[in-house]
């Protein structure tokens, strides 16, 4: 009777030794059966989550785009003479000071012609139009001959820009073109003007050909001397759909952008959706969309570098529009 326990315990023992070694040896098909067995012991399992991506936003808008050509230069009077005297001799007196306005034949300087053994009237050195004196050469007691200048009178308050612009660039400017012009002594305001002077010629040795540009002195703000940075407007476009120019993704010789859509798997999400785009010029930043692309859509301006087709997206952030002032952070 012992004998006969013993080889049934012994055979109890083998029995969960064997059960043990096959689900060691195929441990795939009890995981492949735990994986059809839901919570609680039900059918189907977890399904893949799908990734989501943050993405700051932007909406296209139609509008005006300007393409320049900047150059800097110094403001200059738009009218500028200067005196001289009918007779040389010595200064004796002046008669005015640099910023007096004077008016058309006031005394500038009074020159004494006399030489040793002879006495002459003084000869008195009028001014040849009315201004501004920008410039006084003379002092008492100088010396001077017809050609030397005493003074120099800037004609009323016309104001120049002297420019000079680069060979390569002379078929974009033309007369009466539009001007920007901006000054560091009058920061964030913008003076207008126009193209008023082309030189016939081109300077040989720095290839730059000479441009005038007349300035718009609302308030006299405007003096002459000061250094002013102008945008020559050579292109202008108005209503055109525009965009900032980072919002665009050129790959494989094609340009894109991404625009939001509802996810039509699940209408509580947004996807990106890629579309084809036609860029024209950039300027500042700012692209002309020549077909392709509508006003007031949304378009992913940032975290689109890695989006595909369809890419689920949570929009953290609604830049605001271009030309519009600053709004609030979307949800």
């Amino acid at each position: 009777m012992k004998k006969v326990q013993y080889r049934g315990a012994a055979a109890v023992v083998l029995s969960a030794i064997a059960a043990v070694i096959v689900a060691v040896s195929f441990p795939g098909c009890s995981k492949g059966q735990a994986n059809q067995a839901g919570p609680g012991g039900g059918a189907g399992g977890d399904a893949p989550a799908i990734p989501v991506f943050a993405v700051n936003t932007t909406v296209a808008v139609q509008g005006q785009i300007l393409d320049y050509l900047a150059l800097s230069g110094d403001i200059v009077s738009g009218t500028s003479v200067d005196t001289y005297s009918d007779a040389a001799g010595k200064i004796t007196r002046v008669y005015v000071s640099v910023g007096d306005r004077v008016a058309r034949n006031d005394p500038i300087a009074a020159v004494d012609p006399s030489k040793p053994g002879m006495t002459y009237q003084a000869n008195i050195a009028r001014a040849p139009i009315s201004g501004t004196i920008t410039s006084l050469p003379a002092q008492v007691g100088m010396t001077i001959s017809q050609a030397i200048p005493l003074a120099r009178i800037a004609g009323g308050n016309a104001l120049e820009i002297k420019l000079y612009v680069a060979e390569r660039f002379i078929s974009k400017i033309a007369l009466r073109q539009p001007c920007q012009i901006t000054l560091d002594a009058w920061p964030g305001e913008i003076f207008r003007g126009s193209i008023t002077e082309i030189s016939p010629t081109v300077d040989p040795a720095s290839r730059t050909m000479e441009v005038r540009v007349n300035v718009e002195n609302p308030g006299s703000k405007l003096k002459a001397g000061m250094f002013a940075k102008v945008r020559i407007i050579t292109d202008e476009k108005n209503n055109i759909v525009k965009i900032p120019g980072g919002a665009m993704i050129q790959r494989f010789d094609e340009s894109y952008v991404f625009t939001v859509a509802t996810d039509p798997r699940d209408p509580a999400f947004r996807v990106a959706k890629r579309q084809v785009i036609t860029p024209g010029v950039l300027v500042d930043g700012v692209l002309e969309v020549l077909a392709g692309l509508n006003p007031n859509q949304e378009i992913i301006l940032k975290g689109q570098n890695h989006l595909e087709d369809g890419s689920r997206i949570n929009v953290i952030e609604q830049v605001a529009p271009l030309g519009a002032g600053p709004t609030s952070a979307a949800n």
